[in-house]
């Protein structure tokens, strides 16, 4: 039982350190894109023109199994920071409404 006990508390010491490190790193790299954005000057020409319309769909729909895969790569985008939260919730809505 002792041999147990030791091996439970060693994972979870490992498993805490492992996520306390994660925090600080997904922290950090906030940090650096929020500054990155931060030094970028505002355009002072014409925003962008809308993204290209997405292409029509074929006779078959979507199955569920494409939905989740194209929400799954959406959040990864997000969480990259290449789209921002009003562009992530647009397309997700575009996909759940497909």
């Amino acid at each position: 039982m002792p041999g147990l006990l030791r091996g439970v508390a060693r994972t979870a010491a490992i498993a805490g350190t492992a996520t306390a490190v994660s925090n600080r790193v997904s922290r950090r790299q906030a940090g650096r894109w929020a500054a990155q954005e931060a030094q970028q000057p505002a355009p002072t020409s014409a925003p962008p023109p809308p993204p290209a319309p997405a292409p029509a769909p074929t006779a078959s729909a979507p199955t569920a199994d494409d939905r989740i895969a194209q929400l799954t790569q959406l959040a990864a985008l997000r969480d990259q920071g290449v789209l921002s939260p009003s562009e992530f919730e647009a397309e997700k809505a575009r996909i759940l409404a497909g």
